[in-house]
């Protein structure tokens, strides 16, 4: 199983760059930062961990800047999103963000997605939360065969143009890694229909995570998919060696860390302590 980190890099927190060169020191094999354009003030979308909603959720660099950065202090560190809000981003300007970044990586760039939970925050950008999926479908759509096509053209509900010429194309090929974020029977489907990943927080809401592992499994084979071809990712992994162990076996191909959004004395403790748990 591979090992990931993920945070909110702010202007109060350890800064990416030191951060991603010393997760690269320590073996981890990738970083992804979240996305928040912003948080309206309204506050009328509860925070789907209770409480308070944390500063950082407002805070968080563009996660397209900050990976840059990121990128250009490392050799080997994949660099990604975890999650991009593609629901409140352009298709066209997006796809050209995720080639340029990873041909500039030299290839490193893992897409992660999601839908959005905050629905005020979306229909700022102009998307309601009751067709958020349809939309995220048909963006990737869209993306994907602008990374694909020399003269790519998509025509859906939600997204719609004639052909245009858009370069660069992505190092990977067809397209960098993409995975959604999300543990409900939606995102599921969503990854076994456009996308190359499932990527879920486990044990979100009271859940069972193998359970859910397992009914992830069910809906592959019905949908015709091999279920061990499809890789999945664990979001904000548990800091426990046994249950990193079940996960492996479950056949979670790589547990993704999270850190705290603070200062470089309180992160690189904990980024030690990962690394110590990741070496068993």
């Amino acid at each position: 199983m591979d090992y990931a980190l993920t945070i909110f890099p702010t202007q109060y927190s350890i800064d990416i760059r030191e951060l991603a060169q010393q997760a690269e020191q320590r073996g981890f094999e990738a970083l992804l930062v979240p996305e928040h354009t912003h948080i309206p003030a309204s506050r009328r979308t509860p925070f789907p961990g209770g409480g308070e909603l944390p500063r950082h959720y407002y805070s968080t660099y563009d996660p397209f800047v900050a990976l840059a950065t990121a990128a250009a202090v490392t050799k080997k560190l994949r660099i990604g999103t975890g999650i991009c809000l593609v629901i409140e981003r352009d298709p066209i300007t997006l796809a050209k963000e995720v080639a340029s970044l990873d041909v500039l990586s030299g290839g490193r760039f893992i897409f992660g997605i999601g839908a959005g939970w905050n629905a005020e925050e979306m229909e700022n950008h102009g998307t309601q939360f009751n067709t958020r999926r349809r939309v995220l479908r048909e963006k990737i759509e869209a993306m994907k065969a602008i990374w694909t096509q020399q003269a790519a053209e998509y025509h859906g509900q939600f997204v719609n143009f004639d052909p245009i010429w858009s370069d660069p194309k992505p190092l990977q090929k067809p397209h960098p890694p993409i995975l959604i974020g999300g543990s409900t029977p939606a995102a599921m489907r969503a990854a076994l229909r456009y996308c190359d990943g499932w990527m879920p927080i486990p044990g979100r809401g009271g859940s069972d995570p193998l359970a859910e592992i397992q009914q992830f499994r069910r809906l592959a084979q019905e949908a015709g998919r091999d279920p061990q071809s499809i890789p999945l990712s664990l979001f904000m992994a548990p800091s426990d060696r046994k249950l990193l162990d079940r996960f492996a076996q479950a056949g979670v191909q790589r547990a993704i860390f999270a850190l705290p959004s603070d200062t470089r004395e309180k992160v690189m403790p904990l980024l030690d302590r990962y690394a110590a748990l990741m070496q068993g």
